[in-house]
């Protein structure tokens, strides 16, 4: 489900090159196209930062750490940093399923915008694409995961999830059904934790965590106290 938020994002870093915010799940890293008035991570703040520019977007409804650029050559050094995969994002990631695996890496070629439904898809024909995976936190039926993508294709943490057999919890492209027995959280399950890169002008390591929001760490925290009920229910 998409959900929506009224919540501006929190600042974690400005300067005149760089603006780092924590996104709250809901909002748009990009105008839509079929609802351009729809409120988006610009739309929200260039009337206070002044002009910006989108680094490298996140799912609307994920949250996380999101870098934007404040000058047209910073953002195309940080441009250069994710093409040339020196940038490290960290994902965490609410899925369905307990792997019997503690670490796991994805090697799965991704061709994106295919069919209706716009997905991506596995195939052989796609572009190299590369995540590696561990379990944070087992509880009944679901598991805390961390995922690193080391290439930037779209969706590919939710894909290459889904691929391994642990889909997101609630992620309507890439999710199972989840109608016949109650979720944790009532949005994607996905949180951009943490993101590493070299400033577009000193060149000295950056480095910035978001919090878990409060529906993420509260979904966290009724798994832990009532996990077991979850996977009876889920079982039915």
């Amino acid at each position: 489900m998409t959900v929506k938020t009224d919540l501006p994002p929190d600042v974690l870093f400005a300067d005149d090159y760089l603006l780092v915010i924590a996104k709250p799940a809901g909002l748009l890293s990009l105008p839509d196209g079929w609802n351009p008035d729809l409120p988006h991570v610009r739309s929200v703040l260039e009337s206070a930062w002044g002009r910006l520019w989108v680094v490298r977007r996140l799912d609307r409804d994920a949250s996380g750490v999101m870098l934007l650029a404040r000058t047209p050559e910073a953002r195309r050094a940080l441009t250069a940093q994710f093409e040339a995969r020196k940038v490290r994002q960290t994902c965490h990631a609410l899925v369905f399923g307990v792997p019997a695996w503690q670490r796991h890496n994805v090697n799965l070629r991704l061709t994106p915008n295919r069919g209706r439904r716009k997905r991506t898809v596995v195939g052989p024909q796609g572009k190299e694409a590369r995540t590696a995976l561990r379990v944070l936190r087992r509880f009944g039926a679901f598991a805390l995961m961390e995922a690193v993508p080391y290439t930037g294709r779209r969706h590919q943490v939710r894909v290459h999830l889904f691929a391994a057999g642990f889909p997101i919890v609630n992620d309507p492209l890439y999710g199972e059904a989840t109608d016949d027995h109650p979720l944790p959280i009532k949005r994607l399950a996905l949180h951009a934790r943490r993101l590493e890169f070299r400033h577009p002008v000193t060149g000295a390591p950056l480095a910035f965590t978001a919090p878990h929001p409060p529906d993420f760490a509260a979904a966290l925290e009724n798994l832990e106290a009532y996990g077991d009920l979850y996977a009876e229910e889920a079982g039915n």
